[in-house]
């Protein structure tokens, strides 16, 4: 009897444990957005655009190179008031997270973009496609005036230390949070942007999310582990 009510014992708080850790994850109120074997929810020309270890995969080749940027994207809704977490590793060339996007139609976007690059030039800066261009380089705090004028306010980080800080082929942690007009971006838990965009005539508040690979010298970027959370 004595085993039994041991085993019975065990067994209830291994319950309680994982009903537990289910509720923490739920409170969490991270979201997973990529079932990490296919692209269902995700919409890209799968002429660059695949599923390889257990990761979204752009690639680009001197057999199979790009015309323009193309771009893969999320079909799940759009984004808002939210935080970004996931991994991301990379082969050359240049590449980005776009947010608060516009789809243009065969799978071109406009609109925010946390970059990275194989040069680290652009790690973590905040580029606006096919709109304002730079808004933010690596490493400041910007504001952005009603009129559209860019006004450094400080830096977040030395930006030697950032790129220093971010993996050539190996996986690096970003994480974007949008609150309101405020944008910040992080790689690997070094803030690398930081804008407050006060120009109401072009920034957005809402719009699509997706992946960027960009036309020039064959490259290859993944992405998992991808988590949304909106922010009320």
């Amino acid at each position: 009897m004595r085993l039994f009510a041991t085993i019975a014992l065990a067994t209830a708080l291994l319950f309680c444990a994982h009903v537990r850790a289910a509720e923490a994850e739920k409170s969490d109120g991270f979201v997973s957005i990529f079932n990490g074997k296919d692209l269902t929810g995700w919409d890209g020309n799968t002429k660059f655009w695949s599923v390889e270890d257990g990761a979204i995969t752009g690639q680009t080749s001197k057999d199979n190179p790009l015309k323009r940027n193309t771009f893969i994207i999320w079909r799940g809704g759009q984004v808002g008031d939210f935080e970004l977490r996931l991994k991301f590793r990379y082969q050359g060339g240049n590449t980005g997270i776009q947010y608060r996007s516009k789809d243009k139609g065969d799978w071109v976007v406009n609109g925010y973009q946390a970059d990275f690059d194989a040069s680290k030039q652009w790690a973590g800066s905040l580029y606006e496609e096919g709109g304002r261009g730079v808004l933010c380089e690596v490493g400041q705090k910007v504001v952005i005036e009603p009129d559209g004028k860019k006004t450094i306010a400080g830096k977040t980080d030395d930006p030697k230390e950032i790129r220093a800080n971010v993996k050539e082929d190996d996986w690096n942690e970003y994480v974007i949070i949008a609150k309101g007009n405020h944008l910040i971006h992080q790689i690997n838990g070094k803030t690398t942007a930081d804008v407050t965009d006060n120009q109401e005539s072009k920034r957005a508040m809402e719009g699509i999310l997706a992946f960027q690979i960009h036309v020039g010298p064959p490259m290859k970027v993944q992405f998992k582990d991808i988590q949304l959370k909106e922010l009320k």
